[in-house]
């Protein structure tokens, strides 16, 4: 799937676990209570971590979100990983996403800081934040969006961090599972896992299908969220 069907896809799921997350009869003591602040910072997170697997992609969205130093590092991920859709693209590279974010966030911040700064401007372009046709321009204004929005987070407890970017691998994988090429799920073992419901990448099932319900998805799940709580008191009030 294309970059913005990744990012949508990822911004949806987490938006949808976020009661799951949030479930302490589920989780135990795993659960975590999350602020406004938090779920809205763990969508973007999540939409950036779900384009994330696409780091071995040497010309895909990532490569071309932060110039020359995205370009260099997508192709030495693609050629050390095996390239495009091999290891990352796999349940073992999302738990391992998952569990470098959420140490780095617990236990070293500024590296942690950087690997926000990325995820958030991913994030930012998969969903379509950009100037014209320029990516330059784009990249400057993702550049300074993800650093303000990381100084905004600076005081905000990031004990979600790993569940939003295993989440949004976790997606990206799913979604790439739905198109003819598949994904070795369960590298470094050989079989790749499909199943093609999607005949080609950005066409017209993606385009006119899949990409408007994410949208749709995303905007109920949003409504969902920010009204809640109020409209279960409401009721709650009523009865």
């Amino acid at each position: 799937m294309m970059g913005p069907t990744h990012a949508l896809s990822g911004a949806v799921a987490w938006l949808a676990a976020v009661p799951l997350i949030q479930d302490t009869a589920l989780l135990q003591g795993y659960a975590v209570q999350l602020s406004p602040a938090q779920i809205a910072a763990g969508t973007v997170v999540c939409a950036g971590a779900a384009m994330l697997p696409d780091i071995d992609h040497h010309d895909g969205t990532i490569a071309n979100t932060f110039g020359v130093f995205t370009k260099v590092l997508c192709t030495v991920v693609g050629k050390i990983s095996g390239g495009h859709r091999n290891a990352t693209h796999s349940i073992l590279f999302a738990l391992g996403a998952g569990y470098g974010a959420d140490w780095l966030a617990t236990h070293y911040e500024p590296a942690w800081w950087v690997l926000l700064f990325l995820l958030i401007g991913l994030g930012l372009r998969g969903l379509g934040i950009r100037i014209g046709t320029s990516d330059a321009f784009t990249g400057l204004l993702n550049a300074l969006v993800a650093a303000g929005l990381v100084y905004w987070l600076h005081d905000v407890d990031m004990r979600w961090a790993g569940y939003a970017v295993a989440l949004g691998c976790v997606i990206h994988v799913v979604g790439d599972c739905c198109t003819p090429q598949g994904c070795p799920v369960l590298w470094p073992a050989p079989w790749r896992l499909g199943l093609p419901l999607i005949p080609r990448t950005n066409g017209r099932a993606e385009k006119w299908v899949i990409a408007p319900l994410l949208t749709l998805s995303a905007v109920i799940l949003v409504i969902r969220t920010a009204v809640g709580d109020e409209l279960t008191d409401w009721l709650d009030g009523l009865a």
